[in-house]
């Protein structure tokens, strides 16, 4: 009878320990996610170039008073213009965002692993037009001794509106859904500062800078509509037909008002 009984009691610590109750059998191999891999290059991939241009009367630069801050004023030795509207001589265009508005196929992008920086500095969004991936990390910054309020304002993600104090703690953000035009950033105390994020499914997108120039590189072959919007002039498109291995010049020429 003692020995029905004890193998009895080893029966059931053994069934125990199957079903996870118990402690002294080994633990199984967990499985490590594994990371999302980047897409393979595309075959025979071409680029897109081109510029921004404004035709037409320029506008004046309008000036910014900071009067009312000191803090912000003080920061600036001469006068401060705003930057919704910033043409060179040659009537190049900064802050234009281009972006492939439609043609690509149906693709999953891994998310970028670099940070987007948007910093605070004299009491001005720099830069003031970006571009990001949708739930690309955002890194906010206020490097000024005064205090701001962050308060973007999509259409289609959600709204917040934070204060940030001086040389306060970075903001990080993500935007999970698409979004172009840009999301309008503004700060609720000092209603000058204005800046832009774009935010778009894919990696085809770029920001003017001062020579009005854009570059979009390994683009798959195939029909696009290029988009580029400017915060005054509106938007554009065009028609661009990518070829293997093609550079194609794209330009867009925003008319005065």
């Amino acid at each position: 009878m003692k020995t029905r009984i004890l193998w009895a009691v080893v029966c059931v610590g053994t069934c125990m320990t199957g079903c996870g109750g118990g402690s002294t059998a080994p633990e199984a191999k967990k499985e490590t996610p594994a990371a999302a891999a980047a897409p393979a290059p595309v075959a025979d991939a071409g680029s897109i170039t081109g510029k921004a241009s404004f035709t037409g009367e320029k506008p004046k630069p309008r000036t910014i008073s900071m009067d009312a801050t000191p803090a912000c004023a003080k920061t600036h030795s001469g006068p401060i213009y705003a930057e919704d509207v910033i043409i060179a001589a040659d009537g190049s265009m900064k802050n234009v965002f281009v972006w492939i508005k439609s043609g690509l196929a149906a693709r999953d992008y891994p998310v970028p692993s670099e940070v987007v920086k948007l910093d605070q500095k004299g009491c001005i969004y720099t830069p003031h037009v970006v571009g990001v991936m949708v739930n690309q990390t955002i890194e906010i910054y206020n490097s000024d001794d005064t205090n701001h309020n962050i308060h973007p304002m999509p259409r289609l993600n959600r709204e917040w509106n934070e204060s940030q104090p001086p040389k306060g703690e970075v903001k990080v953000k993500k935007f999970d859904k698409e979004e172009v035009p840009p999301i309008l950033f503004k700060c609720n105390v000092h209603p000058w500062m204005r800046a832009w994020v774009g935010v778009v499914s894919h990696p085809y997108f770029a920001v003017t800078g001062d020579d009005g120039a854009f570059e979009l590189k390994d683009v798959p072959p195939g029909d696009y509509v290029l988009g580029a919007w400017h915060e005054r002039y509106g938007a554009m498109e065009l028609n661009v037909k990518v070829a293997p291995k093609q550079t194609v010049a794209s330009n867009f020429t925003f008319k005065a008002q």
